[in-house]
């Protein structure tokens, strides 16, 4: 029976690489999305070519009620959830300045209070078959702070804390929890930097390159798989030796 990997933001990015590394592998594949975009179909069509199962449920991950309906929905599709990654993420840089606290709240509750209102609803199964992996993305500003992302900077670290607590709590259930938290990383989003920006961000990277998506997933790839089995409460960079 195929192993079922639900992965949040699954259809943009880093999740989106994700999702289709772990359908690769052989999982079968639910993501969340909140508004319908042009990805969908494109992530639906690469995951099925691997001849795996595929399920797209709509909900923020902010609103507890939506992740139920998910969690539902993906149990009675699938009977079963083996790896949450809690990847759902967004940024509103502003100076603390300048922030509107709006901003500050809505990027810790879908950062971090995301990843609560998730793994809330997906943990019971996991208890019940006493096996589960849960892998949280952070970032490296979780770690060093960045100015301009106070609020970005505090959920990262938030799910930092997070998964190392949860790691305590369920791991005589043979459930492990660990964190990748990726540097600076290709994306739509990096794209639209300047050139001088990137270049500048570069040199701060002892590899002297922009990290990939693939980099970020193949992590996640082995944290998921029997190779990890004694690994929990870790926390993996991704990021080029940015932080040593």
């Amino acid at each position: 029976m195929s192993k079922v990997a639900f992965i949040t933001g699954g259809t943009k990015g880093i999740g989106k690489q994700i999702a289709l590394t772990l359908a690769k592998e052989g999982y079968d594949i639910a993501v969340n999305y909140r508004i319908a975009n042009k990805d969908l179909e494109d992530t639906k069509t690469k995951i099925e070519e691997n001849d795996v199962k595929y399920l797209a449920v709509q909900g923020d991950v902010s609103n507890y009620e939506d992740c139920e309906k998910c969690v539902k929905k993906i149990i009675e599709n699938y009977g079963k959830i083996d790896v949450l990654v809690n990847n759902a993420g967004i940024t509103k840089d502003s100076l603390l300045l300048r922030m509107k606290k709006e901003d500050f709240k809505e990027v810790v509750d879908v950062n971090l209070n995301g990843t609560f209102n998730v793994t809330k609803n997906v943990i019971p199964f996991m208890m019940k078959a006493h096996s589960g992996r849960i892998i949280n993305i952070s970032s490296v500003v979780g770690i060093s702070g960045n100015a301009g992302q106070t609020n970005y900077s505090a959920s990262k670290a938030g799910i930092i804390g997070f998964t190392k607590s949860l790691a305590k709590e369920v791991a005589s259930r043979n459930i492990l929890v660990n964190s990748v938290a990726p540097g600076f990383i290709e994306t739509n989003m990096t794209d639209l930097l300047k050139d001088e920006i990137k270049e500048n961000i570069v040199k701060q990277i002892p590899l002297k390159r922009i990290g990939k998506v693939e980099d970020v997933a193949n992590v996640v790839k082995f944290l998921a798989s029997d190779d990890s089995t004694y690994i929990t409460g870790q926390i993996i960079n991704v990021d080029g030796g940015m932080l040593i």
